[in-house]
Parts: C-alpha cells; structure tokens; sequence
C-alpha cells in the first residue's frame, strides 16, 4: 500500500506528464481540445480574465464560473443558470448568473483502461447478456400478465354496462308503476270521498254497541287486560327474585357455619355480622308485615267472565236510538211510503251536513263494510306508492353515482378482499369501507366508509413481482369517517389502485396516526392507451 504523499507525488507527475504529452484532461471532448492543448495555463473558457495552472484543472476544486476547470470532476456541480441575477463582489464576472461552458463529462467509451483492469485489480465478467435475458424474460411476463389483465378488464366493463342497464331498467319501470298507482290512488280518494258522503246520509239500524258508554265498556276492558297482564309479569319476576334471595341466604347460611372464628380476617368477619344483623332484620319484619293472600291474587289473574270478575256483557247491551225509533215507525208504512221516506230523509241529511248546519256524528264503532274496504284499498296504494318512490330515488342516486372510468367499479361493488399482515387481517370491501380485524379475537375496527373517487399523483419505484404503482395519475377511493380513535381523530383510509389481472391487496400502512394507505392491485385500474404495434425501446 502506497502513502498518501508518495500517491499524491505519483499523481502530479503524471498530470504533468500528460499535460507535456499534450494529453487531454479527463471529461474533455474534442470540440473543446483547443482550450486545454499545448498551453503552460488555462483560461476559464467564458471568462477569459481568468487564469490558472495546468495543475488546478481537475483538482475537485470550482475556480471558474462557468465550471469549465473541472471537466472531470463534480466541483462545479453546483452551477446553475437558473439562479436569479445577484451582483458578486469581487466576482470577475460581476454576477452569479453563470452557464456551464461544457456540456457534461466526455468519454469515449472505448480504449480506455477501466479500474477493476488494473494490476491486481477484480477480474469481473460480461453479464450483460444473462441480465438482458433476465430483464427481456421479466417484460414477457409482465407483458402476458398486462394481457390477461385487459382481457379481465374488457369483460369488467361489459359487465358494468350490463348493471347500469339494469338499473336504467328498473328506474323507467318503477316509474311507470308509480304513475299508475298515482292515477289508481286519485280513483281510490274520489271513491272514498264518494262513499263517505252516501254514508253520511244513511239512516241505518245499529247492529252493534255504540254510543259514549259502548266506547268507555271498550276502554275499561282493554285497560283490565292490561293491568292483567302488568301484574302478571310482576308476579312472575317476584317468584324469580324470592328464588335467588332464597338462594343467597342458603350459602351465607353455610358459610356463617362452616367459617373459623379464630381466622383473622376483618372482612369476612364483617360479612358474617352484617348476614347475622340481615338475618335478625328479616325475622322481625315477616312479623310485622302484611302478607297477600295467593288466592287473591290467582283470582285476580283469571280472566273476566260471568262467575268471576267484572260481567261486561251487562255494559254491552245497546239503548234504543234514533235509528231504532225510525225503523218501529217505518214498519207501519207501505213500501212506496217507505221508499219515499229514506230517500227524503237522506236528500236532506246530506244537505244540511254539506253547508254545515247539521254536525256529522256518526255512531262510534260503527261504519259500514264499503267504507271500510274503499278505506283499506287506499291505503294499500298509498303504501306501494311510497314504497316505490322510495325504490325510484334510490335507483336514480345509483345512477348519479360515480362509478369510475366506464362505470368500471359497478362490477366489484359489494365485493371484498383482503390481506394478512402481522397480528392483523385487512379488509376491503370495494365502494363500502375498510376494515382491521384482530386475528386474536380483539374484535374490529372500521377504518372508513367509501366517500368518493378521485386521481392523484404518485411516483413509486418498480418492483420485480410487478406490485408497483409506477409513475403518473392513479385513481385513489377515499374511505373517511371510520371508528374513533384513541385519543385521536377518527380513521381515514386512502385505496390507491395499481394495475394487476386480479383484485387483491398489495399492502397495508399508516402514514399518519389512524390514517392508512392501502396499495390495490385490480383489472379496473389498467388503461391501454398505447397504440397497437408501437415498439418501446429497449437498451437491453
């Protein structure tokens, strides 16, 4: 091994070798060979003013402006034209706006004595040859893999497009069904209305009970039965609960006779004083307590009928009406005499109740089995017609819905993949949320609900299994309000898509506290824009 200063001896003299030789500096090109041939010193190229030694060129220090004393070296890397104008002092050139006066380093990739060549160097062989057969083998998959993938894709779209078909399918029937129910519901209102009206100037026999006294019999009823079935479930949770208290007061019963005096532990001595003063509490309370009697309470319980309880058929009985008075009179009429009657009677009720001066009071609880009908029937269309405006809005925001380039991602909806990695497995659930189940039962967590569709730039590096984003514009579904978390906002997850021939997750990471990246490989994300039978070019 050389010493430094032998090394840096060896060096200057065979600079100046070459310097007398007429030898070019390393990196210089022969377009620029008359600047630095057969000269005793250097002049900066564009700054002529400037003057140096044959020794500091190529000494990895930067003395000219415009960086043309280091053609071979990286010293004046740092020199950009760009740079605003600045007046240096001092500066020959007056100003730091300077342009490099060569192109780059020059070589001429031939005769020349490489390092690991030399004497004692590495011995390294050609494999250019393997590693362009390993890099063209790699493209040949990668290309057969991007053809599956279009292939999958073309029918993705298809399959797509027959979806949004459906949909537009469905949408301009429920909109024929809705207006025929539109145009059943006005015929059903216009009947209802109808036969109200004819009821109103009915004067009818009552075939049931009416009247104030019918409603309250009703009323009491319904409430006896409730207060029935109250007592019935409280008598039931009573039994339940004097089971357990019965059960309890077992154990500490033997747990008060089988613990040791002696045993010096103030808690359990505590517990079997408190159970004692429990004890002695209770025996002087079921001595002053009044106990109810079962059998009141089983009679209670029974229903309503004759022999027991309230006899509610002695309330059900109807007192004679208007009505029935009006039929003993008609009895003794003749028929046309009758007819003549209940046309006049009902003309006339129903124009007194149309311009208000007689109240419309029917009977309550009775009404006839038209009116009942017309009623249901309305309200029957009136549900459907809810129901499918409802199904109309829904399929129409479907629609609206962005689904993607070609509505591409019609065809993964309610479809879901997934990835495991570490103690976790990682969900996606395409256009629906994201999810981090534990693999050791701690349950899940939401990390978003699917929001929109977006693009964003990304620059990532090649990889060799081809799970790579690349460079360029990617789609990006934005998955946001997901689970709280701890001390912390809730979780948000961004889905980038790659192209791959099938859907499955690349991989999962936190680029932020509870905020995710997961890296998507899936047909839908390949465009083959490319024109068919351009060749790109390979060096390899």
């Amino acid at each position: 091994m050389q010493h430094p200063s032998s090394a840096a001896l060896l060096s200057a003299i065979f600079a100046f070798t070459l310097a007398a030789a007429g030898s070019l500096p390393k990196g210089v090109g022969p377009e620029f060979a008359s600047h630095y041939k057969g000269k005793e010193k250097f002049f900066c190229i564009t700054n002529a003013a400037i003057k140096l030694s044959l020794s500091q060129i190529n000494d990895n220090s930067c003395d000219c402006p415009d960086g043309s004393d280091e053609p071979g070296t990286a010293a004046c890397a740092l020199l950009d034209p760009l740079s605003p104008e600045q007046p240096l002092s001092g500066s020959v050139s007056g100003t730091t706006n300077v342009t490099n006066a060569l192109p780059g380093f020059w070589c001429a990739n031939e005769g020349h004595i490489e390092e690991y060549k030399g004497v004692g160097g590495v011995k390294c062989e050609n494999r250019c040859g393997e590693i362009g057969k390993e890099y063209r083998r790699l493209e040949e998959e990668k290309r057969r893999a991007m053809g599956k993938a279009e292939t999958k894709r073309k029918a993705m779209a298809g399959e797509a497009r027959d979806l949004r078909q459906r949909v537009e399918t469905k949408v301009a029937e429920l909109k024929g069904e809705i207006a025929a129910l539109e145009t059943k519901k006005e015929d059903l209102t216009r009947k209802h209305r109808k036969v109200e009206q004819e009821e109103k100037g009915k004067v009818a026999r009552g075939g049931g009970t009416g009247g104030k006294l019918g409603v309250l019999v009703g009323l009491a009823k319904a409430r006896v039965h409730e207060l029935r079935q109250i007592l019935e479930d409280v008598v039931g949770q009573r039994d339940e609960l004097q089971e357990r208290v019965s059960e309890l007061e077992e154990l500490l019963t033997k747990f008060k006779k089988g613990y040791n005096p002696n045993f010096n532990d103030e808690g359990v001595k505590a517990a079997v004083k408190s159970f004692e003063d429990y004890s002695a509490r209770e025996e002087t309370g079921r001595a002053s307590k009044k106990v109810v009697n079962e059998d009141d309470i089983l009679s209670v319980l029974q229903e309503d009928s004759e022999r027991n309880g309230v006899n509610w058929k002695e309330f059900e009985e109807g007192d004679a009406s208007v009505t029935d008075i009006i039929y003993n009179f008609e009895a003794y009429l003749p028929p046309f005499a009758r007819s003549l009657l209940h046309s006049t009677l009902n003309f006339l009720r129903i124009w007194l109740i149309t311009d208000g001066i007689l109240a419309d009071n029917p009977i309550p609880g009775q009404e006839s089995t038209l009116v009942r009908a017309v009623r249901a029937a309305l309200e029957v269309a009136d549900r459907d017609l809810t129901k499918k405006t409802k199904d109309l809005a829904k399929e129409e925001q479907d629609l609206a819905q962005d689904y993607g380039p070609d509505d591409i991602f019609r065809a993964l909806k309610n479809k879901c993949i997934s990835l495991e990695a570490g103690e976790y497995t990682y969900e996606h659930c395409w256009l629906e949320k994201a999810m981090q189940k534990s693999k050791k039962g701690h349950g899940h967590s939401i990390m978003g609900h699917f929001k929109r569709i977006q693009r964003d730039f990304v620059d990532d590096e090649d990889r060799l299994d081809g799970k790579s984003l690349g460079r360029g514009e990617r789609i990006v579904l934005r998955y946001e309000d997901g689970q709280q978390c701890w001390n912390g906002p809730k979780r948000r997850t961004d889905v980038w898509l790659g192209c791959s021939e099938t859907e499955e997750v690349w991989r999962v990471s936190e680029a932020e506290k509870c905020v995710y990246k997961m890296v998507v490989g899936t047909p839908a994300a390949c465009e083959f824009a490319e024109a068919a039978g351009v060749r790109k070019k390979d060096e390899l």
